[in-house]
């Protein structure tokens, strides 16, 4: 499966939050934010949905990822994305394992494996 989620009670604005509060002990980092819905409106187009997407780094394991092939490049930074659907509100993130697979190199699998787990921690920690 190419993403990990799961359904929250929380609204969109807890889970930014917890996401801020929680990401650090995990040795990562907010790198940037992007309301979608508030980006969308800004444009004049109308977006019901609440949509938050969060690019988030371990400095350590993407110097690891990117030394050990540069194609690592066209993946980083890890996406988090915390989207409505219908009402329920949604934390997902695109696997970076799924995204090494394509690249073909199974130390950067392994790597990926790593950071995936933690981010699917840090996502079960804030749901």
């Amino acid at each position: 499966m190419y993403e990990y989620t799961v359904k929250t009670n929380k609204t969109v604005e807890e889970v930014q939050q917890a996401l801020h509060d929680t990401i650090a002990s995990y040795q990562f980092g907010v790198l940037w934010e992007l309301d979608l819905q508030e980006t969308l409106k800004k444009k004049g187009i109308d977006h019901d949905q609440s949509s938050l997407i969060l690019e988030v780094c371990n400095p350590k394991k993407a110097k690891e990822l990117i030394d050990q092939n540069p194609l690592a490049n066209l993946f980083l930074p890890c996406k988090i994305a915390v989207y409505e659907v219908d009402g329920v509100n949604t934390i997902g993130l695109p696997r970076p394992t799924v995204q090494a697979e394509m690249i073909g190199d199974e130390k950067l699998k392994e790597i990926a494996k790593e950071i995936e787990t933690i981010l699917i921690q840090l996502i079960d920690e804030v749901k």
